[in-house]
């Protein structure tokens, strides 16, 4: 944990005498995961209940939903039934629900708060208080009264756990609300649904309208502590952080709170002042990792190519102590510029018969085995789809292991429209199959009468799969990858119907360590974005780490290469990329035509979230923006670029 000095900038920038400067107006404490942050925020959360249970007093909780405190939560429910924590005595009230919802429906916050905490602990059930999605609009505005003035009889919160929302909401608080907003009907801006439409099958399934506890009731809780997880919350957390107070980032209200703290996973933080320009707060240890990024950070910044940086922009740019370690600066740019020189590589399974010091990866074995992991059965293609490519067209022997079915990415009209192919097949070549006939009515009937409290059924789910299994089958016939090398895990973590999934389970970790211990590969490439602890690829990867973590004394793991690629949303920073490789113009042309195999994924996908590009858009767009690094820095001008991190057994 790193904890912010309490120093902040004044106005002419200037910091406190003999101490570091911090740009930070919020304390903010850095870790290096999800879990370890939950784990330290939860141990609070419980010091709180116990504390007030000795003084015989209520613990008023304020809580929230979405995927930020699912850990934390789970952490205070091992507590309760390992260390014997009561929640007896707490009483909570939760930020909002959205408007209208039924409570048992599977988007309700009733219902989450039930599956992810209420039901596993001892807390009394009339003590715990949510907004009412069911009430007439007309009853609402008494309703929000009523619940505010529940919050100050029951003593005030002593404690508000916060998410924050990609636009800087807090509780439903979206851009434009006022500090002193009360608990009211909101209307929901346009990011915040298009962010949750994945878990409403689609965008205009998402409620208009929800509920929310206030900005002002939220800051007259005693103590504050906000959330934060991966790459895409780092910008508002600095705004929040590190800017103004401005009504365009509600969390900024917080600087005005006296005991508030913003706990945050690496990610999230990567973009604050002391992550992203270290140098620029305190004196650094310049190892080379530091020095990478500094000298990148400078590149792009003034906007010249590394070997043109001078001596005069390290010192004006807070890096003299660099200078006056290593010398001319000269020669550091030709240290950073070298090493990114080394990451570029079109061989990246190897290129045989070749001096491989400053190259990424082995000229031996020349023909090397491979698993690419893909935890959706398009993750492969659409990350590393070119790689894919010149892994097989360079002779390796690669294998794909799709890692989940994927099911719940399909929509209930296009499950409809394969089944009633299926029938009309049978039909027209007098293949009687009442069977397939019975599931497809079964299947009609239930989707036409849906509603949000049920998932799919086990039929639906199974034909929703076997859409996803036949694009990817499709995509390793266009990459040239035999049958026999495809291989569908469908790990049963996923199979819940639902976007909540199990945590990584025994037969999900034994099922990869099984193809491990079949292909034993001299290399691995997995989904390294984990931005949420609860998101598939993050479960995914448990998955294989646990796997490797049993197989790392056997003799072929000692030939092990495993590499990181991120997904469609993302790249690595450029200082972390450890091998790059290029594509031309047609070969990302020939990338976009295997992503074009997932065919129930294009037009409409309805995992868009705020995104609205489709996957290969968004695929092309981050390759081309990783080349165009690469070329402000100097080095060759490609048309697009897949990057990798190498990941090292412990």
């Amino acid at each position: 944990m790193q904890a912010a000095d309490k120093a902040h900038l004044n106005a002419s920038g200037g910091g406190s005498i003999g101490g570091p400067i911090t740009y930070e107006k919020i304390p903010t404490h850095i870790y290096a995961d999800a879990k370890d942050a939950s784990e330290a925020v939860a141990q609070e959360i419980a010091a709180l209940i116990r504390q007030k249970q000795a003084e015989g007093k209520p613990c008023v909780l304020g809580l929230a939903t979405g995927s930020s405190p699912k850990t934390v939560y789970a952490k205070l429910i091992r507590m309760h039934r390992e260390e014997g924590l009561s929640f007896q005595n707490v009483i909570s009230f939760n930020l909002d629900e959205y408007y209208p919802m039924e409570p048992d429906s599977i988007h309700s916050y009733h219902r989450f708060m039930k599956e992810q905490l209420f039901d596993h602990v001892d807390i009394r059930p009339e003590n715990y208080f949510l907004p009412d999605g069911t009430i007439s609009v007309e009853q609402i505005q008494e309703f929000c009264r009523e619940y505010e003035r529940k919050i100050q009889e029951a003593g005030g919160l002593d404690f508000q756990l916060l998410g924050i929302g990609g636009n800087g909401h807090v509780g439903f608080n979206e851009p434009g609300t006022l500090i002193n907003a009360r608990t009211r009907l909101i209307t929901l801006d346009h990011s915040t649904r298009a962010a949750t439409a994945m878990e409403f099958g689609g965008l205009a399934q998402v409620p208009r309208k929800a509920i929310t506890l206030g900005v002002a009731p939220i800051l007259n809780a005693r103590r504050i502590v906000l959330l934060a997880w991966g790459e895409r919350k780092a910008p508002v957390i600095r705004g929040a952080v590190e800017g103004p107070v401005t009504e365009h980032n509600p969390a900024s209200y917080l600087q005005a709170h006296p005991n508030v703290t913003f706990v945050l996973d690496e990610r999230a933080a990567s973009e604050l002042t002391r992550v992203k320009t270290p140098w620029a707060v305190d004196s650094v240890t310049w190892d080379n990792g530091m020095i990478k990024k500094a000298v990148t950070h400078l590149s792009l910044t003034l906007k010249k190519p590394i070997l043109k940086l001078t001596d005069k922009d390290y010192n004006d740019n807070g890096m003299s102590d660099l200078l006056a370690k290593y010398g001319a600066g000269y020669e550091i740019n030709i240290d950073v510029f070298n090493q990114l020189q080394h990451t570029i590589t079109g061989w990246p399974g190897g290129k045989p018969n070749a001096d491989d010091s400053n190259r990424p990866e082995r000229a031996q074995p020349a023909q090397k085995r491979v698993i690419i992991f893909s935890p959706h059965p398009d993750d492969d293609i659409i990350s590393m789809g070119g790689t894919f490519q010149r892994l097989v067209d360079q002779g390796h022997d690669v294998h794909v292991a799709y890692q989940t079915s994927g099911n719940i990415a399909v929509a209930d009209d296009e499950a409809l429209r394969f089944i009633d192919f299926v029938v009309d097949f049978n039909q027209h070549f007098q293949t009687r199959n009442d069977h397939v006939t019975k599931i497809f009515r079964e299947a009609k009937e239930f989707l036409k009468h849906k509603n949000d409290s049920e998932i799919d059924t086990p039929e639906v789910r199974h034909v929703k799969g076997l859409i996803r299994r036949g694009e990817a089958k499709a995509t390793c016939r266009f990459v040239g990858v035999p049958m026999d090398q495809v291989h569908f895990l469908d790990l049963p973590f996923y199979e819940t119907g639902t976007v909540q999934k199990k945590p990584v389970g025994e037969e999900d970790i034994r099922i990869v360590a099984d193809l491990i211990a079949k292909v034993q590969p001299h290399q691995i490439y997995a989904a390294g974005d984990f931005a949420d602890p609860h998101g598939t690829h993050k479960v995914c990867w448990d998955a294989i780490e646990n796997a490797l973590d049993r197989l790392k004394n056997e003799a072929y793991m000692d030939q092990c290469w495993v590499w990181l690629y991120r997904g469609a949303w993302a790249e690595w920073d450029i200082h972390e990329i450890q091998m790059a490789v290029p594509m031309s113009p047609d070969q990302v042309l020939k990338k976009r035509m295997g992503i074009f195999k997932h065919q129930s994924q294009k037009d409409g996908v309805v995992f868009q979230g705020e995104d609205s590009r489709e996957f290969w858009q968004r695929a092309e767009e981050r390759n081309q923006g990783t080349a165009k690094l690469y070329d402000a820095l100097g080095l060759a001008e490609y048309e697009a670029m897949e990057a990798f991190v190498r990941w090292h057994f412990k």
